[in-house]
């Protein structure tokens, strides 16, 4: 079984001051003249819809997007289910087989505490249905801590219909070069052994 874990890109919600994507063909068949093929103009920021942050995000100096390791954005994952703001304890219950990719359902976001226990820990990549993966109302120091480490972090994730359990993740970013994020396809899939 495959779970697309994407929002569709033009329907998903925009964090508050981002780019609100567009779209508009360029060429088109349906011209009083029809083009050859169809083209079309995309604008978007990026972090829109389902999307990856990069170390550049909150760091002048960081990895940018294209330079993201991608064997974090594979390989064996587990989602759990969380009620708004992620605690330590949380995490640490959710790492104790050793997991090392970890996705939040329901969660809003991760506070601080648990963000250093991701780090602690060696998670490699870190993702929540929200937004943001730290507080709307204080973003920055989850955030560094956890690019500071080069974990990957998923936001905007649609974990509705996934039950928790171990999956295989495949979320592969747009290779931007000098970009602080992009937005991804996001999978999971495998049956849940949990």
């Amino acid at each position: 079984m495959i779970y697309d874990i994407t929002r569709e890109l033009f329907a998903s919600e925009v964090y508050p001051g981002d780019p609100i994507p567009g779209k508009e063909l360029v060429m088109s068949f349906e011209k009083e003249e029809p083009d050859v093929c169809q083209l079309t103009e995309l604008t978007l920021g990026s972090h829109s819809g389902t999307h990856m942050d990069a170390p550049r995000h909150f760091f002048a100096d960081g990895k940018s997007i294209a330079e993201v390791d991608l064997c974090k954005c594979i390989g064996t994952c587990k989602v759990v289910t969380a009620e708004e703001t992620v605690s330590r304890r949380e995490v640490e219950a959710a790492l104790a087989d050793g997991t090392k990719r970890l996705l939040f359902k329901g969660a809003k976001a991760v506070d601080e505490e648990a963000a250093c226990c991701l780090v602690e820990r060696g998670v490699v990549c870190v993702g929540v249905e929200s937004l943001s993966v730290a507080p709307l109302s204080a973003p920055v120091k989850v955030h560094r801590i956890l690019l500071a480490a080069e974990i990957v972090i998923l936001e905007g994730l649609d974990l509705t219909e996934v039950p928790p359990g171990m999956f295989e993740l495949a979320a592969l970013p747009l290779k931007l070069d000098g970009v602080d994020g992009s937005p991804v396809r996001a999978v999971l899939y495998g049956d849940s052994g949990v």
